[in-house]
């Protein structure tokens, strides 16, 4: 710590992401202990972080993070999104097929961006706002293929037919950037995908996670 920054909330920030990073919870003691203060601290953390909704204990008092940090992230799809669209524009222009940019959202995939070629006869209509599971479509089944292989690149996902009938999907996972989980991918209407189109899906993908280091 330094003069100029603040004890407290370098604490309270350490809370959120300990809690964040487990499924089950902690309780008062194993915060304490790994924060490396007393439980006191921990109690005022606590009631300070539930008082905005960032934090919720439940019947056992257990620490769990709260729905107040989800209020919080949708605020950062916007930032997301600015930051993807030079590289989707890129990609469907190159590829002449809707590129899109698609997020983790609890158990679902979300397009938080997409970019439809300008020079095309017809194209996929693919909307931002977008759900699927994450276990159907090239999106998804990208992410979770990261999932699988988190120290190796997985490389791109492709699929046909599996969200909309006669289109096809390829689509490669966002890498190396922390607290977003996702992929970069586009849609068209063709029985297969064309060979040079997953490559240049994992180039953009790359492009996308540097703008948003």
């Amino acid at each position: 710590m330094t003069a100029e920054t603040s004890q407290t909330l370098d604490r309270g920030l350490r809370v959120l992401k300990l809690l964040a990073d487990t499924d089950h919870g902690l309780t008062v003691t194993e915060l304490s202990n790994k924060l490396g203060v007393n439980r006191t601290v921990v109690y005022r953390l606590l009631a300070t972080l539930e008082q905005h909704a960032l934090v919720r204990r439940d019947l056992g008092g257990r620490a769990r993070v709260g729905l107040g940090v989800l209020r919080l992230g949708r605020q950062v799809h916007p930032l997301v999104r600015e930051a993807a669209l030079p590289a989707l524009r890129s990609l469907a222009e190159d590829i002449g097929a809707t590129a899109h940019l698609t997020l983790v959202d609890g158990t679902e995939a979300l397009a938080v961006a997409v970019v439809e070629p300008t020079w095309t006869d017809y194209h996929v209509a693919y909307r931002a706002g977008f759900r699927h599971p994450l276990d159907r479509g090239a999106a998804g089944r990208a992410i979770l293929a990261a999932r699988q292989q988190p120290l190796e690149e997985p490389g791109y996902t492709l699929t046909h037919g599996e969200l909309e009938a006669g289109a096809s999907g390829a689509a490669a996972p966002l890498l190396g950037v922390t607290g977003v989980e996702g992929s970069v991918g586009v849609v068209m209407l063709a029985d297969a995908v064309p060979e040079r189109v997953g490559p240049r899906v994992m180039d953009a993908a790359r492009e996308v996670a540097e703008a948003l280091r």
